[in-house]
């Protein structure tokens, strides 16, 4: 087995770019504003999945920020962690809220990141990681 040791906070400056201008998609409300912030975030086909939603693209991505909106108006996402990033992978806990202490769901992204900086495919996870079974 070969052993190599990664400095996780390599690049964590463009990461947390990234990752902020994801977020900052995910809250904007006006769709020119959402499209630039997509266009900064992600790569053209930039994927994203979860339990409940799948997107592609930036106007995918975009609809789904929409749609979001439309579910929880008035509602925010907040990332809650640093990031955590290696091998052009990162992680980050994030909530949705109403930034009155109201928390409707939280949970972790982890995310590719494409060669130009950009995010390529999110996978969101809700709540907590799983208790583990007894053995």
């Amino acid at each position: 087995m070969t052993h190599s040791t990664t400095d996780t906070t390599t690049g964590t400056a463009d990461h947390t770019a990234t990752v902020d201008a994801y977020i900052a998609m995910l809250n904007e409300t006006d769709p020119q504003r959402r499209a630039s912030l997509a266009e900064v975030a992600w790569t053209e086909d930039g994927s994203y999945v979860d339990p409940l939603l799948e997107a592609r693209g930036h106007a995918g991505l975009s609809d789904m920020a929409a749609g979001v909106h439309a579910q929880f108006p008035g509602q925010r996402f907040v990332r809650t962690t640093g990031i955590d990033a290696h091998h052009g992978l990162v992680r980050f806990g994030w909530e949705l809220g109403d930034g009155e202490g109201t928390v409707t769901v939280a949970g972790i992204d982890v995310g590719v990141i494409a060669p130009d900086g950009r995010l390529s495919h999110i996978a969101g996870f809700f709540g907590p990681l799983p208790e583990r079974d007894a053995a």
